[in-house]
């Protein structure tokens, strides 16, 4: 199985020891070692929606009804939750002194929302190509990725939310897409995936670090007119360092990452060159059965769940953003494990922003049992509560979800 699935599986400290080690399918092939491995996970899920109207949000109320919708509905769907279905072929050798290997995968989607032949444009649903890279290095002095991964920044904070094997928000507005919501945007900005050139040195007895440059973005701004455009930004610069531990039955990890990019305003009469920062900070405890994750993330110009949507106010200048997340998790006698998180995203508003009503705060707890019933196959059952707010507008949305995730 790829190394980002493998993380994905034990950073949410979810799964049994026994699947997060598991390996994919390996072929040897000539020089090569190939290694097919992934995932299939499909929940049912019930959202009520309420809320006054919240076209003018950025956060998870977005997704809650549509656009200026208002009132209180209820939203049945068979979905896939956080971690999309995933298909991965990998390949290893060693040539010349150096580890050399390659990923690519695809992601299939497991809801439709539409009748009609998906050829033609109708099913709903869509199919996302997150990974397309080649790595090369050596254990003494590191490794070189180039190609299209997980981003850097942010990216521990998704590896560690337990939601990552389950639903959390966003199921009663994303169906018929690969993927929900989670904890994205209610403690924690999306790394999502990126064209990147990094360097990720050798482990220093737990100790370890990546720095790269990854490819500028467009961002869309505060207003429906106002947008960023990457021409001329250059790159983004992020990177992240790590420690990892383990002493008697103690294990833990303690991270801190960060990001930067210019943004450029290019429309209306002002014009103005910003600089996008964003930082963060985590740690992740484990003993006796027991697990606990805390998260802090702020920046400037770096928005609202995805990043830099929102970054920018009216007059082109950068919007303070924070937030984070809590969680604690047990591993039941009977292996299931239990947990419960809290976590916030907060946008402020700027004095620009003249007609805005107030600052974005998106809140979310998350109660979810996750039960393997064998090393491959896990049940899961969430309950989500997210509440959006915007000056006087608000929204809420209460999610149940029960599924499977199955890893081979």
């Amino acid at each position: 199985m790829n190394k980002n699935i493998k993380l994905a599986v034990a950073g949410a400290v979810l799964a049994l020891s026994a699947t997060a080690a598991n390996a994919g399918i390996i072929i040897p092939a000539g020089d090569w070692t190939i290694d097919i491995g992934g995932n299939i996970n499909a929940f049912v899920t019930e959202t009520r929606k309420s809320g006054t109207a919240t076209g003018n949000l950025w956060g998870y109320s977005a997704f809650m009804a549509g656009t200026n919708a208002a009132g209180s509905r209820n939203t049945g769907n068979i979905t896939t939750g956080l971690l999309p279905n995933y298909l991965s072929v990998s390949g290893s050798t060693r040539q010349n002194d150096l580890d050399v290997a390659f990923t690519i995968s695809i992601q299939p989607g497991a809801s439709t929302t539409a009748s009609g032949i998906q050829s033609l444009g109708g099913g709903g649903n869509n199919q996302e190509n997150r990974q397309a890279f080649m790595t090369f290095g050596d254990k003494s002095w590191g490794s070189i990725k180039l190609g299209k991964d997980l981003g850097i920044f942010a990216s521990d904070a998704i590896l560690n939310d337990m939601t990552l094997l389950g639903v959390g928000s966003g199921a009663g507005g994303l169906a018929g897409n690969d993927t929900t919501l989670g904890r994205i945007g209610s403690g924690f900005m999306y790394a999502d995936w990126k064209a990147q050139a990094a360097y990720t040195t050798p482990n220093f007895n737990g100790f370890q670090a990546t720095v790269g440059l990854t490819q500028a973005w467009n961002a869309k701004g505060t207003g429906s007119a106002t947008n960023t455009d990457r021409a001329g930004a250059g790159f983004a610069y992020e990177g992240k360092a790590s420690y990892s531990f383990a002493a008697n039955d103690v294990t833990g990890k303690i991270w801190v990452s960060g990001i930067s990019q210019n943004l450029k305003n290019t429309d209306g009469s002002a014009r103005s060159s910003e600089t996008a920062t964003a930082g963060d900070i985590g740690a992740n405890l484990n003993f006796a059965g027991f697990g606990l994750t805390g998260y802090y993330y702020a920046g400037e110009g770096i928005g609202q769940t995805v990043q830099f949507n929102g970054g920018l106010d009216l007059t082109g200048k950068t919007r303070d953003s924070n937030g984070g997340y809590v969680q604690a998790t047990y591993v039941l006698p009977t292996k299931t494990k239990v947990g419960l998180s809290w976590g916030q995203s907060n946008l402020d508003r700027n004095s620009g922003d003249a007609g805005l009503t107030g600052d974005v705060k998106d809140e979310m707890w998350t109660l979810g049992a996750y039960h393997p019933l064998t090393k491959h196959l896990n049940v899961v059952a969430e309950y989500s509560d997210v509440k959006s707010e915007y000056g006087t507008a608000h929204g809420k949305g209460r999610t149940g979800s029960l599924g499977a995730i199955m890893f081979f």
